[in-house]
């Protein structure tokens, strides 16, 4: 889906179908929801999709998507189940491991996402001041370091991989909705996951870093 807005950037979102056996993904319910309701006052032209779980059809859809619409941003989001923050991706690796199958039944193990790339690559957005601002609206958010090596990961390093350098790519773990979870796991209210990626999309937008402490000890 696209919304347009003349002359504002292009920003580019993906969320995913249930996957696991599971019959909701927040991240696909949040990204349906900035469709319907925007990004909270931010001018943009905005490209929503939700992916399919699957290693090949997830790659190809965003590169069509990339392809087509020639974002100047683009911000991916899945699902995280067990995690309790938002999780903002600082690095992609380029390796598929599955540790489930995908939607397809596909499994694959140690093979590249793009063969001949190097073996990772950075979020091109500002994540720590990204998780900063999600943090300071009262929702717990994080700086991640491992996005996985299912198809998060996939999609991720795809992106960065399909764009130019001038491209601001990122992506976001979110926790279980409301109503979602598995008992006993963490989850989030819809409305604050929605506002968390609205926050995440007006930030990236600005550009600007946090010149800060972000890194971890394990």
């Amino acid at each position: 889906m696209t919304a347009q807005t003349p002359g504002a950037p292009i920003v580019l979102v993906t969320g995913f179908e249930p996957f696991g056996g599971a019959s909701a993904n927040p991240s696909g319910d949040a990204v349906r929801t900035l469709a319907a309701e925007g990004l909270g006052g931010l001018a943009a032209t905005l490209v929503t999709a939700v992916l399919p779980v699957t290693f090949a059809g997830a790659a190809t859809r965003i590169r069509e998507l990339i392809a087509t619409h020639r974002p100047d941003i683009v911000v991916a989001t899945g699902l995280a189940g067990g995690r309790s923050a938002i999780g903002v991706e600082r690095v992609a690796v380029n390796l598929l491991d599955a540790r489930i199958p995908d939607n397809a039944g596909d499994q694959p193990v140690d093979l590249p996402s793009a063969p001949g790339a190097p073996a990772a690559a950075f979020a091109t957005v500002p994540v720590k001041a990204i998780a900063a601002s999600v943090t300071a609206l009262g929702i717990p958010a994080e700086v991640s370091y491992s996005a996985g090596t299912f198809v998060c990961n996939h999609v991720f390093f795809t992106a960065l991989d399909a764009t130019s350098p001038h491209t601001r790519v990122g992506f976001v773990h979110v926790p279980w909705a409301t109503g979602q979870a598995p008992v006993g796991a963490p989850e989030l209210p819809p409305a604050d996951i929605v506002r968390a990626l609205q926050t995440v999309i007006a930030v990236a937008a600005d550009g600007a870093e946090l010149v800060a402490p972000g890194g971890t000890l394990h």
